[in-house]
């Protein structure tokens, strides 16, 4: 079971004090300030930006949340489609209290309680736009990065094809002159085969010749020694 709060409760009771708290909400929410006593300005604190909270969430839950609190249906749409976006960068501090004094008559410490026009803090606005900055920046420079690495494909890709095409310029000429040659080399062929023939009778003759040049001196000296016979007898 909850607890109830500690200290004075506003009111007769608890069911009392949520209705109040409901009213005074409905009312900060709709004229976003009013003026009202401290006490009641500090336990409406919490209960508004409670209903603030959910209004950033902005789903069917939520708005059920915010209507067992609200039950007037014109605030619940101005807190859900105006307050809730305003606040959708803040974590929390959606209203501020400010003393204006005390009350004529029973002398009750009176306050402001206003729902803040600024969504977003000064410093953290400064972040959100450095942020941004930074992100088209990063943008810019990822957009650089990726036509540099396009046109470096493309140099690659068309060196790629023209050593394919020098390779098969190449194949061809070779073909080409393989082809030339052929016919070259047929013939010579022919020849070469004509030729053989005669290098083989050569080649037949040369022990015959080899043989009488051997004779020769034998010969010689035969002629020699016919005189010498001559002149004996």
């Amino acid at each position: 079971m909850p607890k109830p709060a500690k200290g004075p409760r506003l009111g007769s009771g608890p069911a009392h004090e949520r209705r109040l708290l409901g009213t005074l909400a409905g009312q900060l929410i709709q004229h976003g300030r009013i003026r009202t006593t401290v006490t009641k300005a500090k336990r409406l604190r919490p209960v508004a930006e409670k209903l603030i909270s959910a209004a950033k969430k902005g789903d069917l839950p939520a708005r059920r949340r915010v209507m067992a609190v609200i039950s007037d249906k014109s605030v619940v749409h101005h807190l859900f489609t105006e307050i809730g976006p305003r606040f959708a960068q803040r974590d929390g501090g959606y209203t501020r209290i400010t003393k204006v004094g005390v009350r004529k008559g029973d002398n009750s410490s009176m306050a402001i309680i206003e729902i803040l026009t600024e969504g977003t803090p000064a410093k953290r606005a400064v972040v959100s736009q450095a942020d941004a900055i930074a992100k088209s920046a990063a943008k810019r420079d990822d957009a650089k990065k990726a036509s540099a690495a396009r046109v470096a494909d493309r140099d690659s890709n068309a060196k790629k094809i023209s050593e394919r095409i020098a390779n098969r310029l190449s194949a061809a000429v070779s073909e080409i002159e393989i082809e030339s040659d052929s016919p070259k080399k047929a013939t010579a062929k022919k020849a070469a085969a004509k030729k053989a023939p005669a290098k083989k009778a050569a080649a037949k003759k040369a022990p015959a010749k080899k043989a009488a040049a051997k004779k020769a001196p034998a010969k010689k000296a035969a002629a020699k020694k016919a005189p010498a016979k001559k002149s004996a007898k």
